[in-house]
């Protein structure tokens, strides 16, 4: 296989029970309880279940969206909040703080975290489809799209659902700007470069090949920037990440920009040009290591011991040779100072997110059923109410890349 990727750890979060002693007044309304109990916990459960898949995790998700909503959408006709928006507290961990949990009694805040948490699972899933040997080209597609989805998703959140929130999320965590315009962005990329893998396989021509890979190092260098202002202490592993794509993608697009230079017979540009190769590549290599040495959230690797990244290294060097034999040959070009300077523009294979849309409200959220919940009557029961949840962190599943086969992904 030809691709690795940097994982943050998922969000963790306190269990909830949806038990509201007194105002859930009818069966209905308390089997509204009960579902988003059951269908909140067996979502959970789909995030570190390795036999998951997008269909299963889509109707998970659908379950326990259609019935949250019925405490977030509208029920009587009014413009007036929802009665029962804010009638639960509900706690998350962000991907790069540890532990330490943020609470808001605020069913959006329960929707936009959830749905955080999705969009990592596919990216996670797609890191796990990605990391097999001899992957199919039907598994291919299905890590294009995965990673599309959780950007559509991100985006989605972004855009239209965490506006919504009464608290605004506090600085560094998942819900903040720039936390959640890196996730979009490097989903975007990282589906690009499967878009590449794709383009190399069937030898599309060497001005396509560079221009994604151009198109996509500006996508990392942009995510990069987007969190060059976080606290080090929990941004740094990722930011190495990010720059070791940027620098890995901008060798490509040298390299295959040095063969469309010497098809055109520019062979003193083109040896230049993958003269910038090697720089890029050995610059990716050093951050190849600073990024196994970098403390913080996330995955553990050898990038720089990977098939796809040796592959590349081998790729530029022979290309150069070849250059260099032809200009001694035939053309005796003088070799540029500078090196070109890369104007590229990919007309095809751009990566544009999946539109991310919320379930139907559930049948069972009617405005009869919401009329039997009674807010009034919850404050007599309250020592009934159970002690504070604490929140656990999630076991994630080992879902480290088998060997790496050199297999590309088609």
């Amino acid at each position: 296989m030809a691709h690795w990727f940097h994982r943050n750890p998922l969000k963790a979060t306190a269990p909830v029970s949806f038990n509201f002693y007194g105002v859930a007044g009818s069966p209905a309304a308390n089997k509204i309880c009960n579902d988003l109990r059951t269908t909140r916990a067996r979502l959970l459960e789909m995030f570190t279940d390795i036999t998951c898949n997008p269909e299963i995790m889509k109707n998970a998700t659908d379950a326990y969206f259609s019935l949250l909503q019925g405490f977030i959408a509208s029920l009587d006709g009014t413009t007036q909040e929802n009665k029962m928006r804010f009638i639960q507290n509900f706690k998350w961990t962000d991907t790069l703080q540890g532990n330490t949990p943020s609470a808001q009694q605020d069913a959006v805040f329960e929707l936009v975290s959830m749905a955080f948490n999705v969009g990592l699972w596919y990216t996670k899933f797609a890191s796990r489809l990605a990391g097999k040997e001899n992957i199919t080209e039907v598994e291919a597609k299905d890590v294009h799209r995965s990673l599309k989805v959780a950007a559509g998703i991100f985006k989605a959140l972004k855009d239209v659902h965490i506006p919504r929130l009464i608290t605004p999320a506090e600085k560094g965590r998942d819900l903040e700007p720039r936390v959640i315009d890196a996730y979009i962005i490097q989903s975007q990329a990282e589906a690009q470069e499967v878009t590449i893998a794709r383009a190399i396989e069937l030898k599309h021509n060497a001005n396509l090949i560079a221009s994604l890979a151009f198109e996509t190092a500006n996508f990392y260098q942009k995510a990069d920037h987007t969190l060059n202002t976080l606290d080090p202490e929990y941004s740094s592993k990722w930011r190495k990440y990010l720059q070791l794509k940027q620098h890995f993608y901008m060798a490509y697009a040298y390299c295959y920009h040095g063969q469309t230079l010497l098809a055109g017979d520019k062979c003193g540009e083109a040896i230049r040009s993958l003269q910038e190769a090697e720089k890029c590549y050995s610059r990716a290599e050093e951050l190849c290591k600073e990024y196994r040495q970098t403390k913080g959230p996330g995955t553990t690797a050898k990038p720089s011991e990977q098939q796809f990244f040796l592959k590349l290294g081998g790729l530029i060097k022979n290309t150069l040779d070849k250059c260099q034999r032809e200009n001694g040959f035939i053309y005796f070009h003088k070799v540029p100072v500078e090196p070109p300077l890369l104007e590229l523009k990919a007309s095809y294979g751009l990566v544009e997110p999946v539109a991310f849309e919320l379930p139907p409200l559930s049948e069972q959220c009617t405005p009869q059923v919401y009329g039997t919940f009674d807010l009034t009557k919850g404050a007599k029961n309250d020592k009934a109410k159970p002690k504070e949840e604490e929140v656990k962190p999630v076991k994630e599943p080992d879902l480290k890349p088998q060997k790496d086969t050199g297999c590309i992904i088609s």
